[in-house]
């Protein structure tokens, strides 16, 4: 039996990649796993969740200028190094796997120091700060987007293998999705969504869009504000059912945790630009307008949007331009042409790479039999 330890924490982005590359291994062969995040982040309560043993570091990231308080995290991730050391020699695994944020530093570093196997999965175009260190003394590096490989000092470790997505976007269907969430089989269903917590300049347009359509039969606006917009989403539109409905056709939902279920049933989607939100959109090959998070590091989800805009597959509007006005005429315009959106459909659906989580699973395994 395999022995496998996943790191990453802080973001969903960080840690269903991780859940996912997991399930993909013990598919291919026996495997007892170890997930390893900080002890005050999400992964703490989500990993539990899904039935995974856990153990906790501290980790905390370095800022990007020379201040005090940089002393201070370097003497805590030395800490944190001595106990990964620890973590190491009780599992004993055969592989680690670092999917992202500061808590895969210490403990794919010391990993490697005693030379057991490590690879990290980077999921976008611009690789973190953490994920650029640690290319240096991993065996590979499984990377999400091609156009990353250059970023890394050491390019000749990174293998283009996609974004790894959960089995359940690539299997839930049209039909039974739309008869699940209440949406009419001939509906144009555009589905908004800007993460959990929700993203304030999204749900202050889409309230101007739901005004705009409440009258328009055939259109279905599925918006999930996240959990802490949606009382402000429904007090700005006033008159909002219990049920969430709006007008003819809109649902307003706080959060949808069946997220499959929601993309099955689109034909449009608004979305911010995470990695693994776009390898989603591709796998189900879903045309989409972008609204990147503008405060993501190193404006990485632009660099992201950039791919799927260039590859045909996504419109973009930049965060601080964006208006109900721009989402109503982008919305009206792809509904009424059906072939231009097919076309964006299908162009979404070439920059997919469905069995991604398979091939990191392989590839890791690989490594313990080296």
């Amino acid at each position: 039996m395999k022995r496998v330890i996943l790191s990453g924490g802080g973001t969903g982005g960080h840690i269903y990649p991780a859940i996912t590359i997991a399930r993909e291994i013990a598919r291919l062969e026996e495997a007892e796993f170890l997930f390893v995040g900080t002890p005050n982040g999400m992964e703490a309560r989500i990993i539990p969740g899904e039935g995974y043993q856990f153990a906790s570091l501290p980790a905390a990231g370095l800022k990007r200028r020379l201040t005090p308080e940089n002393v201070k995290i370097l003497l805590k991730t030395a800490g944190s190094l001595w106990k990964a050391r620890r973590i190491l020699k009780k599992f004993k695994p055969d592989v680690v796997i670092g999917t992202g944020g500061y808590v895969c530093g210490p403990i794919l570093m010391a990993a490697a120091l005693s030379y057991i196997p490590t690879m990290i999965q980077e999921q976008n175009v611009i690789p973190g700060i953490t994920n650029k260190i640690l290319n240096r003394v991993v065996d590979r590096v499984a990377l999400g987007y091609e156009e990353a490989r250059s970023r890394f000092p050491h390019p000749e470790k990174c293998v283009y293998t996609g974004n790894p997505i959960r089995r359940e976007i690539l299997f839930t269907k049209r039909a039974e999705s739309r008869k699940k969430l209440g949406v009419p089989p001939d509906a144009f269903m555009v589905l908004t969504a800007g993460g959990s917590r929700g993203a304030r300049t999204i749900n202050t347009a889409m309230v101007g869009v739901h005004r705009h359509f409440a009258d328009t039969p055939g259109i279905c606006l599925y918006h999930v504000t996240g959990t802490g917009e949606y009382d402000r989403v429904k007090a700005a539109l006033g008159d909002v059912g219990e049920d969430g409905r709006f007008g003819l056709g809109s649902r307003i939902v706080d959060y949808q945790k069946d997220m499959p279920t929601a993309l099955a049933a689109a034909d449009l989607v608004i979305y911010r630009a995470g990695a693994i939100g776009l390898a989603e959109l591709a796998a189900r090959g879903l045309p989409s307008i972008l609204v990147p998070y503008p405060y993501a590091a190193e404006d990485h989800q632009t660099y992201n949007a950039r791919v799927f805009v260039a590859g045909g597959a996504a419109k973009m509007i930049v965060d601080k331009y964006l208006t109900a006005d721009e989402l109503i005429q982008d919305i009206t315009e792809l509904k009424e042409d059906p072939e231009f959106l097919s076309g964006m459909a299908e162009a979404s659906r070439r920059l997919g790479k469905i069995h991604a989580g398979e091939e990191i699973a392989r590839m890791a395994l690989a490594l313990t039999d080296r």
